[in-house]
């Protein structure tokens, strides 16, 4: 398909709202995963709470207060993971009946005149987004059952003490695979932010544009300056 073909398809300021889109949310996660760990993010702090969570799970027998912790830990991923399947089979729906529901959009204030094979494609970019969050949502969970046999596995208190078992290195093993469950349910739960971004582009390229620059704010303000963040800092 020519170029010209292209933006008679889709006009270019839906080209560049959409590599806006998808643009400053790779860019922020960049950003946050470099940046994080040396200006102490939500994510970085709550890390060291999830290591010190570990390292008095070595200290416990039994340990059933960190399976329930942990069980309730893995209830929120699969929530949004079960949500994420409705939503994805919400707007597969929406695609069975676009005719009506561009008409819909178009006799909507302020939104943008849009075709039919346009309309269609924005709701494959949502659906794309939610595919993507199903993924990590599932994937978090499944990390959650690896926390679980962790934990089932620990040594006794007893031999850590008697120094047939590391604690130091078991601690770290353990808070790193928690961390990573956290870490994946965080790009989950990013792409739910961002897929509210992608709505607007239903009224209009730009209002995509500036949904998307509010959500980057939204997220970096939460992640870097939120007031929980600074009670878990102290």
């Amino acid at each position: 398909m020519s170029t010209h073909r292209l933006f008679d398809w889709m006009p270019w300021a839906d080209w560049l709202a959409l590599a806006s889109l998808f643009g400053l949310w790779v860019g922020y996660a960049l950003l946050a995963s470099r940046v994080g760990a040396r200006k102490r993010s939500l994510l970085a702090t709550t890390n060291q709470y999830r290591a010190r969570w570990m390292l008095q799970a070595t200290h416990r027998d039994p340990r059933m207060l960190d399976g329930i912790i942990n069980q309730s830990l893995s209830t929120t991923p699969a929530f949004f993971s079960s949500t994420s399947i409705l939503i994805i089979g919400g707007l597969l729906a929406v695609m069975g009946t676009t005719d009506k529901a561009v008409e819909l959009v178009n006799d909507l204030p302020f939104a943008q005149t849009t075709s039919l094979p346009l309309f269609e494609f924005k709701l494959v970019v949502l659906v794309g987004i939610f595919v993507y969050a199903f993924f990590r949502f599932s994937w978090c969970m499944r990390q959650y059952t690896f926390v679980a046999l962790i934990i089932g596995s620990m040594p006794p208190p007893g031999d850590f003490e008697a120094g047939l078992a590391d604690r130091d290195a078991f601690t770290q093993k353990a808070a790193r695979v928690v961390g990573l469950a956290a870490e994946t349910f965080n790009d989950g739960l990013r792409a739910y932010y961002f897929s509210f971004a992608a709505l607007a582009w239903f009224f209009s390229p730009m209002a995509m544009v500036v949904a998307t620059g509010f959500v980057v704010l939204v997220l970096y303000s939460r992640e870097f300056h939120s007031e929980v963040l600074g009670i878990l800092r102290d």
